[in-house]
This record gives C-alpha cells, structure tokens and sequence, in this order.
C-alpha cells in the first residue's frame, strides 16, 4: 500500500537507526526461540516522527516487525533520543491464548509425519483437524488486538476486518494473515494515536544480520505490506490513500461516508475531515470534486491552494476523465437498451424534495453520460434472494448531481435504477448504493504529468 506519510525525515532516522545497530549501540533481543527455517532471517524497522500538539514538540520513534524480537538501548548515551514501540499486544497474552491448543496441533504433526502408519483418509482427517485447531488459536490471538485510531476510538481487529470486507467485497468472516498486528508501523501508529500524537513523517526499510542471503536488500526503504497493513492502517488511518504527496492525495472513499462536511455535529465525519485530521498542513477546504455519500470510490483532494485551483480549473474544463461501475436492476438489453452510447438529459432540483433533482428541458442543466453494458450476472440480496442485475461502465462527461443514478433510474434514461438507490429506486435492509467511481485521471497540478488510479468495484 501507498506509504501514508511523508518519509524522507524519517527515513534518514531509519538509516542512523541501522548504523546504531550495527556498532552494537542499539540491540535486537530475542523473546523467543528461532526455527531452523527462520533462522538469519531480516526484519523491518520503521521510524516515526510525531508532533505533541499543536506546535508542540517532535517526538522520535521506532519499532521492529514481529513478536520475536524487540529493539533496546544498548549505549547510554542514546537514551532519551527516541523511544521504542511496544508491542500492539505483549506476548505473554499471545503465549497463553496459543497454548489451549498447542499440545494437540503439536500431536497432530507428528502423527502426520510418520507417513506409513496412515491411510489417506486418515490422514486427510487429521489436516482437517489441525487446521480447524489452527485457525481457532489464530482466531484467540486476533481476539486480543485493539487498536487506537486517529479518530481517537479504539477498534477490534474483527471490527478492522468487517470494515475491510465492506470495502473490498470479501467475506466479512475474513481470518487475516498470521503475524497482523505486529508490522512496525502498525505497533507506531496504535502508540501515536493512543498518546494524542500527530505522525509527521515515518518511513519502513529492511534490515538483517551480517553475512545474511538477504544482505543485499539492507537499508533498502519498503512500503507497508499489503497483506496485513493494507487490512489494518485504513482502518486506524480512516482514509484508504492510494497516492499522496506534497500536492495532492487520491483516496479510496467507502460508501457511507459524506466528501465533505454537511450541516450540524452529526454529519462533520467526512473525507474532508478525515484528510485534515492526518495532515495539519492541509488547506482549510481540500475538496475539488465529490461523491455522494452512498458511492464509493476515487477521489482527489489538493492540499494547497494553487494544486486547488488548477485542479478544480481542469474538473470544470472537462479535462478530468471519471469511470463509475454500477450494478442497474433488471436485464436492460431485454428492455432495448443498446450496448453503450451517449445520453443527454436535462435537470435540476426539486425545491419542493430536496436533494431530489428532476427532468427540467427548460430549466435544468444538461448532463452527458456514456454507458456500456457489460455483462447480466446474479446479485444476491442481504435477505439471501437472488435475482439478475445489468453490469453498466458509466463514464460522465459532465458533473451534475445525482447525474449517474438519474441516467440509470430516471424514464428519460434507462428507466431502471441502480440497485440499493435511496432517493431514485429502493434500498433494503443492510444494502448499499452499487454505484462505484472505479478510475480517474488527471494531470498532476504540479509536475504536470498525466496520473491515473484504478480502484476495482467491491461488488
């Protein structure tokens, strides 16, 4: 995943942080026993550059990956420099929730060993079983994990996880990879956030051991794994981020959540918001162009006033391009709808109904959508039904509200809503809007190169 801070301070932190270890004047102690397997192998360090307030003073800190080992002071005159990142959880409680099933999986093993003593039905019983004592010791350990948030809430990893699966379309019972939890950056963020810090810069690379096979990836900077971060940090960070710089930030935005702030304390919880929370030198209003709160999907937001304007000058000129996936009820070729073209209607709000629009030809603003049909497939509804949806690419070349579940549900488009629509068709119960921006390209306000981000539909 995309690295979510700024990270040539910290960086700089990460190589001086090698070099002590190196000289031996910072250590790596072993907690536990080291596998042949495992034997030699890296680690990575991350460092982090936090804020204490506003104004206030930069803090500096690192953390190793992993529970086996952990970082310490070996020369005095080091300390108070920086301080080290426990661990999310100690292992002590991880030992004790592993250890109601150990001795069976242990047994288990062995008896799967000796490979003439066992039929393959035996065997093939005793892997299942294994596998079912495994995952539920995985499950006991991933029952601990907590985890502070930049919002300043505390979430579960099975909150983490359900947050995850709504936003990827993978199953909501998701048991995540061994060892979540423990990437460096994870154990700095969860102190960060739980102190009332502010990241300003934080950088990962790998580190080993002299005369190790991996000796040529030392020093070398890494990004946070999607594997395990890329589950754990939107959660904590509250913004899935795909690409940031000085200038700009592309993110992931969920279904459910507003772009930017609406009226009264309840609905201040936006992007917006969220994007202003980590970054403090963000511009006051970073938004150039919106989602609706039920869509999902792209967005790019300036972080200062000049990337701000070229960017909304080329969103207002037409020069950003947008595609939108969307799931339309029903099976709209049998309807005699064509394959793709170009529609252009006319709307504008309905004063009476807000934030309805309506047909207007007199009135009302001219939106052009293109669509293409892509494919009829089989939507299972949260109450188990099941019934045929028409895939449709949208790609608007005008950007009026509502304009894309207008096209789909109004009778001057295709007559058809998308499905889970609120205000144009119906929602049942535990679904969502299956409207989501999948691409979108831009120039860079700054470098003036071309910049394209793809996010796959959850649906």
């Amino acid at each position: 995943m995309f690295p979510p801070f700024i990270e040539e301070k910290a960086l700089e932190k990460c190589r001086w942080l090698t070099a002590r270890l190196d000289a031996g004047e910072v250590g790596l102690r072993q907690f536990a026993p080291v596998s042949r397997e495992r034997a030699g192998q890296g680690l990575m360090l991350a460092a982090m550059i936090a804020r204490e307030g506003e104004g206030g003073p930069d803090r500096l800190f690192f953390a190793c990956s992993g529970l086996s080992r952990q970082l310490f002071v070996v020369d005095p005159r080091l300390e108070g420099l920086f301080q080290i990142a426990p661990p999310v959880i100690a292992p002590a409680a991880i030992t004790a929730a592993l250890a109601k099933n150990d001795r069976v999986i242990h047994e288990l093993t062995a008896r799967l060993q000796d490979e003439s003593a066992l039929s393959a039905e035996e065997r093939q019983e005793l892997r299942q079983r294994r596998r079912a004592l495994t995952d539920a010791s995985l499950d006991a350990v991933f029952s601990l994990y907590h985890f502070h948030c930049a919002d300043g809430v505390v979430r579960s990893l099975r909150e983490v996880c359900a947050a995850y699966a709504r936003r990827t379309g993978r199953g909501a019972d998701l048991l995540p990879p061994t060892g979540t939890g423990e990437c460096a950056e994870q154990k700095l963020l969860d102190l960060a956030f739980a102190r009332g810090l502010t990241p300003i810069s934080m950088a990962e690379v790998f580190y080993c051991a002299a005369g190790s096979a991996d000796a040529a990836r030392k020093g070398q900077r890494t990004c946070p794994c999607d594997a395990r971060c890329g589950i754990v940090l939107p959660a904590m960070l509250g913004l899935e981020i795909l690409y940031r710089d000085d200038a700009v930030i592309v993110v992931n935005k969920q279904s459910g959540l507003l772009s930017v702030p609406g009226r009264g304390p309840d609905k201040q919880d936006c992007i917006v918001n969220r994007v202003r929370r980590l970054y403090p030198f963000c511009m006051e209003q970073p938004s150039v162009h919106r989602l609706d709160m039920e869509t999902s999907g792209l967005m790019v937001l300036a972080f200062t006033p000049a990337a701000h304007r070229e960017l909304s000058r080329q969103f207002q000129d037409g020069e950003v391009s947008k595609e939108y996936v969307a799931l339309v009820d029903g099976v709209l070729a049998r309807k005699g709808i064509a394959s793709s073209g170009m529609m252009e209607l006319t709307f504008r709000l309905d004063v009476d109904n807000r934030p309805h629009q309506i047909w207007d030809s007199v009135y009302g603003k001219k939106a052009l959508t293109e669509w293409k049909l892509e494919q009829v497939q089989d939507y299972r509804a949260p109450d188990g039904s099941c019934r045929p949806v028409t895939r449709v690419l949208f790609r608007p070349h005008t950007g009026r509200t509502h304009q894309l579940r207008l096209a789909a549900a109004d009778p001057h488009g295709f007559g058809v809503p998308i499905v889970g629509d609120t205000l144009y068709g119906r929602c049942a119960g535990g679904e969502r809007l299956m409207l989501h921006a999948s691409r979108l390209c831009f120039t860079h306000p700054v470098t003036g190169q071309p910049m394209t981000f793809s996010s796959p539909a959850p649906f």
